[in-house]
């Protein structure tokens, strides 16, 4: 595998560390950054496509399951606010995955008009091979750049919009509780 020549821009040292100024200077387009992302996200991706073929599912299947997966009982309403779609980008998708067996939906004990979803053994398998898929990637790329996974997770982290990031962490740890079994 080639070595990838990263540009004086992205070597610069950060903001407030040693040698760097107290602000980040203002600056070109970071195009090497916005670059290795795409091609990154891409790749990162591009394993589970493979995988999703078989079913004739896409990237929005992937999400929803991985999500149901993650929360079991997840309201569509919740749902709905995690992947920022529509209900009628959300229908097509769930129904496909609730007619072939991967999750499925029940009516809220208290309240009957939500809908609660949860996947499926089959559901489970499969949301368990795509993020081993996912998972073996990092572990990957982490070994290579001798890049810490609190670090990448801090740097990920700082990626997300600032209003946003309460919510994402306390849908991270709600996933990772331990008395959810998965």
């Amino acid at each position: 595998m080639a070595d990838i020549n990263v540009s004086q821009a992205a070597r610069r040292p950060a903001a407030g560390s040693p040698g760097s100024p107290a602000e980040p200077p203002a600056r070109d387009p970071a195009y090497d950054l916005i670059e290795l992302l795409f091609f990154a996200y891409r790749d990162f991706v591009g394993d589970p496509d493979h995988v999703l073929e078989r079913f004739q599912f896409g990237r929005a299947h992937h999400r929803v399951l991985h999500f149901v997966h993650r929360h079991p009982e997840i309201r569509v309403a919740d749902l709905l606010d995690i992947l920022k779609i529509t209900k009628q980008s959300l229908a097509r998708v769930l129904r496909e995955l609730i007619e072939q067996g991967f999750i499925v939906q029940k009516e809220g004990q208290v309240d009957r008009r939500q809908r609660l979803l949860t996947v499926t053994e089959k559901g489970r398998v499969l949301a368990l091979e795509l993020a081993r898929l996912q998972t073996e990637r990092f572990a990957r790329a982490l070994a290579m750049s001798g890049t810490a996974r609190d670090a990448a997770a801090r740097f990920l982290f700082a990626m997300i919009d600032p209003e946003d990031r309460e919510n994402v962490t306390r849908l991270i740890a709600r996933a990772d509780s331990p008395k959810k079994e998965r």
